[in-house]
């Protein structure tokens, strides 16, 4: 069940980002409410996972999810640069992810 929370929190995690990124620096309502309702459930979820997750694994791949997710809604949604090095730098970050996820047992 600890996986499940964290793939929760850093799928909220996302959507927090976004909301924050549209709230303009929180001087827009709804994205603001928006942000801070997924903030704190994604924080709760983390937390929830951290009770049989080690530390180090739950938030390195709920940072992770983040980071990468983030960066796929940035090019999808907002038009933001894609290359090759950002592509690169995104696959090394899902690669830590898998392999921290295959160290925890």
């Amino acid at each position: 069940m600890a996986w499940i929370y964290l793939l929760a929190a850093g799928v909220l995690e996302i959507v927090w980002a976004f909301a924050m990124k549209q709230s303009d620096g929180f001087s827009k309502l709804t994205p603001s409410i928006i942000t801070l309702v997924t903030m704190t459930a994604s924080f709760w979820l983390l937390s929830l996972a951290m009770r049989t997750l080690p530390l180090g694994t739950a938030y390195t791949i709920w940072t992770g999810i983040g980071a990468v997710g983030a960066f796929v809604v940035g090019i999808v949604f907002l038009g933001e640069q894609i290359s090759a090095m950002r592509i690169g730098a995104a696959v090394l970050i899902v690669s830590g992810l898998v392999l921290m996820k295959v160290s925890s047992g």
